[in-house]
């Protein structure tokens, strides 16, 4: 099973993409957290690129490409400005007129409890695109400083706890059997 990672963070050491580093860490067998890492190369999106008889540019083909790809997907992202951060909402464009991005499954992950707005709105957005949220919240994975890495998230038993929590319901939803996690999360290459 393929679950595709987005971090909606740009930013170099980003607890948001840490998290989801973490989530390829803690996975069990048979579940692969492949990390997207196209966001800041995206052109912004142009709707007349996206009409038939166009050619999308190529990282909107690759891009929609992983996510048709996936099972379902995990979306990590900041707060600006009690928002989404445009680049992650460029991604979200990119992919409203997809045909095989409505019914998928996504699971939206916080780094922090502050990121209420951001999260809310990420849902609603997900919502009108006809994605299938699961939960129906986002899991909060309380990160407690920038300071801290994916390994060190990953080592962190309520941290860890969180994000195995979270991924075992997102196979499950997707009718997947219930994930067996390793007993040491050093046996998962930490």
């Amino acid at each position: 099973m393929r679950l595709l990672a987005i971090s909606g963070s740009l930013r170099a050491g980003s607890l948001n993409t840490a998290v989801l580093q973490a989530a390829r860490l803690l996975a069990p067998p048979g579940v692969d957290v492949d990390l997207y890492e196209g966001l800041e190369d995206l052109p912004a999106f142009n709707p007349d690129l996206d009409e038939p008889g166009t050619e999308l540019p190529p990282l909107a083909i690759a891009l929609r490409g992983r996510v048709s790809d996936a099972d379902g997907l995990l979306i990590c992202s900041p707060e600006y400005a009690h928002g989404i951060p445009g680049s992650l909402k460029n991604l979200l464009d990119w992919l409203v007129g997809s045909v095989d991005f409505a019914g998928k499954q996504v699971t939206l992950i916080a780094a922090s409890h502050r990121s209420v707005f951001a999260q809310a709105q990420l849902a609603e957005v997900l919502r009108t695109m006809a994605a299938r949220l699961v939960p129906d919240e986002a899991v909060v994975v309380p990160v407690p400083s920038r300071a801290v890495d994916a390994r060190a998230i990953a080592s962190d038993p309520q941290l860890a706890a969180i994000l195995r929590h979270a991924i075992t319901a997102a196979v499950q939803s997707l009718g997947g059997p219930p994930p067996v996690a390793p007993n040491d999360p050093a046996g998962n290459g930490l």
